[in-house]
């Protein structure tokens, strides 16, 4: 991290609305204070990291139904104690009787939108891709933690059986997809009772999703995959003509992969790996940064937002072209990390104007995810992303389960032949960014946040905060933001006006933006062995750090005879 005050040579200003959390022998970050309270609860009564993480997801389920469900997607970095990285693959798949011409693309929809006709591939059974985010946490359980599921899985049952109050955050999330909602009778009834969507401060009782919940917490994942769950999803999709079967349900693996590792100023940068999109490209355009003195240039100026936003294009741009499940494209892992092709890169940006770039890889997302991060006192540290893709995923219930699944397969191209192209089987790509920056071998840093496309720009810029600017953790995750594929370039309303305008002047079209995609949380550890947890003011981030501890050994409150 650099010693330079980064206020001094910035170009945008910004004061922190939330304060981080300190702890000693553990912290728990996440978009909900009642999901942070379970990690902690978990990790107050003994369990790891791991352990800690599984409950937070689980109750996210139930306070962030908007973003998060069993019928989804994840993908979670894991560093254990021993030092060893590890990402646990859950992302959705195409279902086995999926093929590439079952949606029918809207006539004159550019190549990189993916509307199709009466929007099955957003709305309703056709749009669900087969889930892998159940079997994900329970696999990362069974493997790496102490604790027995039904154990972590208690403060999400509660919440769903007794109920928990609405945030305003999710009042009107409910609001944005309520016409949507309202189509289906049970999603009604649940979130807009009576035509009026949820208002802050009323109460969410989900009853039947506690059943569901309880009954994965007696039978374990093959209640959904194979079981009782299962029946009642592939009861859904065959009445209405949608393509998961029992067969999708109990064929999924997760799979394990190794990270992607990047070298950026004497720093190591981990992160997920191919078919996640993040990792590689984030790694890629830090090497194209490396040449340049960002924290010279400020955060904030139009130098240095001008320059963010030439790379995110051109990290968009050779996404495009190659990125995918690594089973079905081969995506050039070794090229796009390579400093000479960074260099290649380099060589054709313009400081003066902004420009449109084409992939040069070839020789001829949904918004809404949540993310969360725990570390423990023994070592272990999760840094994990999950979703339904869009706000309420496919925006409807299943009936007699209370689960929202999601909507994935708008996220695949409904055009044949193309990198994102769908065929049975196939994982989707995803912007997910748990990511940490290690020392020496050590972690320092672990941060994500949700936002779809716009996640690992977030991520990279949260990066680029922290080593370059020497910004804390707390003003890393709230620093104003922008984000970039081409043509227009959004820019959050931090970004000054004289900033703004400079930018213009360079060539870029701008979209002024109240966010740029959505909470980050992360956790830094610290030299002297403490925890600093943040969470910025996008969503309900609520960082909960723990210290104290047991009695000295051998120590005892005794009464004199």
């Amino acid at each position: 991290m650099s010693d330079r005050d980064w206020r001094q040579h910035a170009g945008t200003n910004f004061v922190c609305t939330k304060r981080p959390a300190q702890g000693s022998t553990g912290m728990v970050t996440t978009n909900h204070p009642l999901a942070s309270a379970a990690g902690a609860e978990v990790l107050a009564a003994g369990g790891n990291a791991i352990d800690a993480a599984v409950a937070c997801q689980f109750t996210l389920t139930v306070v962030e139904p908007m973003m998060v469900g069993l019928i989804g997607g994840t993908t979670c970095h894991i560093r254990l104690a021993d030092g060893s990285h590890r990402v646990i693959d859950g992302m959705s798949a195409v279902p086995l009787a999926g093929h590439p011409t079952m949606f029918k693309p809207v006539p004159g929809a550019a190549p990189t939108v993916y509307d199709v006709e009466k929007r099955e591939n957003q709305i309703g059974p056709k749009a669900v891709a087969t889930p892998g985010s159940l079997l994900a946490w329970t696999h990362a359980l069974r493997t790496y933690g102490t604790m027995p599921l039904a154990d972590v899985m208690q403060a999400a049952i509660r919440h769903a059986s007794q109920g928990f109050t609405v945030t305003p955050y999710l009042s009107d999330c409910i609001k944005d997809a309520a016409p949507d909602l309202m189509l289906d009778p049970f999603a009604a009834d649940r979130l807009v009772p009576d035509g009026t969507p949820l208002k802050a401060g009323d109460r969410l009782v989900q009853a039947d999703y506690g059943e569901a919940l309880t009954l994965i917490a007696k039978e374990g994942e093959g209640a959904l995959h194979g079981g009782a769950l299962g029946d009642l999803v592939v009861q859904c999709m065959e009445r209405s003509g949608a393509y998961i079967s029992k067969k999708d349900l109990t064929d999924y693996k997760v799979v394990e992969r190794q990270p992607i590792r990047g070298q950026y100023r004497g720093w190591e940068i981990v992160g997920p790996p191919p078919p996640a999109a993040s990792g590689l490209h984030i790694a890629q355009m830090l090497n194209i940064l490396e040449a340049y003195d960002i924290a010279a240039m400020g955060f904030g100026t139009v130098e240095t937002l001008h320059l963010l936003a030439e790379v995110l294009k051109i990290a968009f741009a050779d996404r495009g072209e190659a990125s995918g499940d690594p089973a079905f494209v081969k995506v050039p892992v070794e090229r796009i990390l390579s400093k000479a092709y960074a260099a290649e890169r380099r060589a054709g940006i313009d400081p003066a104007r902004a420009k449109q770039w084409k992939g040069g890889l070839l020789e001829k997302e949904g918004a809404d995810t949540t993310h969360l991060t725990v570390a423990d006192g023994k070592g272990n540290i999760v840094c994990t992303t999950q979703t339904i893709n869009s706000l309420f995923g496919a925006r409807f219930i299943i009936p007699g389960t209370g689960m929202v699944p999601n909507d994935y397969m708008s996220n695949f191209d409904p055009r044949p032949g193309n990198a994102l192209s769908i065929a049975p089987g196939k994982r989707i790509t995803t912007s997910m960014s748990p990511m940490m920056t290690l020392l020496e071998g050590s972690v320092v840093h672990a941060l994500g946040l949700p936002g779809g496309r716009k996640i690992f720009p977030s991520a990279l810029q949260a990066l680029l905060n922290l080593i370059d600017h020497g910004m804390s953790l707390q003003e890393a995750v709230e620093a104003p933001r922008i984000w970039t594929e081409g043509p227009f370039l959004e820019v959050e309303h931090g970004i000054p006006e004289t900033v703004r305008n400079g930018l213009e002047a360079k060539g870029h079209k701008l979209v002024r933006m109240p966010t740029v995609s959505g909470g980050m949380n992360g956790i830094e550890l610290n030299d002297d062995g403490s925890m600093t947890g943040a969470a910025c003011w996008r969503a309900d981030g609520t960082p909960i750090g723990l210290g104290g501890g047991l009695a000295r050994a051998g120590v005892r409150f005794v009464l004199p005879a």
